[in-house]
This record gives C-alpha cells, structure tokens and sequence, in this order.
C-alpha cells in the first residue's frame, strides 16, 4: 500500500513583522494576533526562485529519511507560481535533483486544497503504473504576486516548501478522499497582471459553510468517528478561520493545530508543514487533514498511522 514515509519543509528566514505594519494600515495589534493569528511572514530571498525553495525542503527530507534519487518514480509539484510558465517547474527541480530519465515530473496547478488533491493524484498514478518511489512537492511563493500595500493579503501569505516522500513502506496511509468545486465563486481569489486579489469576507464565508459539512461527509465516507481523530489539521488560512472551524464542527481545541504565527498562510504548503512536525508521535494514530481555498475547491482525507 502506498502512502507517506517522510515530509521535509524549508521556510526561509527572512521574516516581515506585521506588528510593525500597524499604522500603515490603520490597524491595532489585536487584530493582527486574535483575527488572522500571524504575527510575522515568511518571504523569499530576491535571488529564491520556485524551485531553489523545493529543492531546499528535499535536502531536509533527506536528513530525514535515506533515499535513493536514481530511484525515484514519479515528482509532482503543486504550485501556481512557478518558476516560468514553460518549462514546468517540475522538470527544473527533477534537473537540480539529477533524478533518472526515467522519473515522469508534471506540474499540478492548485492552491490550498493542493496537498490533498496531490496525495491522491501521486498514489493514484503510482499504484496504477506499479511505482513504489515518488515525490510530490509544495511550493507556492505568494510574495511573487502580492503587494505590500495590500492589506487583505499582505498581512496573511508566507512563502515555505515542503517534499514528501512516498513508498509502499509508509508510516501514514490515506482513507478515502472527499473533494469539492465551487467554480463560480473563485473569482474571489484570482491573480490579475501579476497580482493577487482576495475578498476575505467570500473566502470566510465559504471556509465556514462548506468545511463543516465535508468533514461530516469525510466521516461518513470513512464510517469513522470524529472523536477518534487524534489530530485536525486544516489549511492554515487564519485563526479566525480555525476557530470559527472549530466552534461550528464543535471540536477540542486541543485536537485542531494553529501553527502560522511566525511564518503565515503558505498556502499549498501549510498542511505538509505542520504533519512533519507531528507524524512522528506515535500517539497520532489518525490524523484529519482538510485544505480549502483558491477554486473555490476543497479536498479533506484521514491519514490512519500505519504501526
């Protein structure tokens, strides 16, 4: 069976402070803290390019976990910035990793919902060609399209990258997938001339109807109990977000993780990130994970620890 061995992240370490942004954008620290719950926002060096920020989570992955690159079967990269539109920035990270002529590299173009539509579409792809080694990758640098006078997202997206590494010896394996689109609402949260809009009201207001029902749906599809969930992680979007998530599906605070303080919304990114950080307490015998946004699309699935 197919699933995830390890996840490595690379968050770079150039930090913009949002508190210190308080009176350009007439606002007060409580709002920074208690409604989009980040304080700072990762950004990428100038000379960071799509790609370098893979290639950086894939040697953290390797300090993680022995792989053997000559191996490997298939890379996939979720991204909608990417390095250029042609070549796919697949391929640029399949040449910097000097991987086999044999490993198949495409792109998929997804934002907040990416992880969880790439686990499936990888396992998918690898199961029904009998692969047994692949990579998928997150890395979406927002700070590409956003500007610094935007308040609505400058204040929220921080750039990061993460590779995950999957085998037929996984630690965590997948139940089944829910999946959601909602075409006629994604303009609100498009890229025009290279810079990124955002309605915040809409994209709450979707989060907030539609999450609930579809982690009611998961559970079904699963014919699992929601108490029997270890961990919760959602798409970091904000932690008004997160607690409005957590007051509507009525769930332990303690269960759904809030980890965007230092680093921000990664978007693609956000959900891989925090699974490194927990997929190793053997205690996580079942972990949620729920990604939502740009579409509008969702996708939600149970990683079921695998000893």
């Amino acid at each position: 069976m197919i699933g995830i061995k390890a996840i490595g992240t690379y968050l770079p370490e150039r930090r913009i402070s949002n508190l210190d942004r308080l009176e350009k954008f007439e606002t007060d620290e409580n709002f920074i803290l208690e409604k989009i719950g980040i304080e700072k926002v990762a950004v990428k060096a100038k000379d960071e390019d799509t790609s370098d920020l893979a290639v950086k989570a894939f040697n953290n992955l390797e300090k993680k976990t022995s792989i053997d690159r000559s191996e490997i079967q298939v890379l996939i990269l979720v991204t909608q910035n990417p390095d250029s539109n042609i070549p796919h920035s697949s391929s640029v990270i399949h040449k910097k990793l000097e991987l086999p002529e044999s490993c198949a590299a495409f792109d998929i173009s997804l934002g907040c919902s990416g992880f969880v539509y790439g686990l499936s579409v990888i396992q998918s792809f690898m199961g029904s060609n009998g692969f047994t080694k692949g990579l998928l990758f997150t890395c979406d640098p927002y700070s590409k399209v956003i500007s610094e006078d935007d308040k609505n997202t400058s204040f929220l997206f921080g750039d990061g990258a993460t590779a995950t590494y999957l085998t037929t010896d996984p630690v965590y394996t997948t139940g089944k997938f829910t999946f959601g689109t909602i075409g006629k609402e994604g303009h609100n949260l498009r890229c025009d001339d290279h810079l990124l809009y955002m309605n915040g009201r809409s994209i709450f207001n979707f989060a907030a109807r539609y999450i609930p029902v579809d982690v009611k749906v998961l559970m079904e599809k699963n014919k699992w109990e929601l108490d029997n969930v270890d961990k919760i992680v959602f798409h970091q979007g904000s932690k008004y977000i997160l607690d409005t998530l957590i007051r509507r599906i009525n769930l332990p605070e303690e269960k759904v993780i809030n980890d965007i303080l230092n680093y921000g919304n990664t978007v693609s990114s956000s959900i891989p990130i925090i699974l490194e950080k927990i997929m190793d307490d053997e205690n996580n015998k079942c972990i949620l994970i729920s990604g939502f946004g740009v579409g509008l699309s969702w996708s939600s699935n149970l990683l079921f620890r695998n000893n």
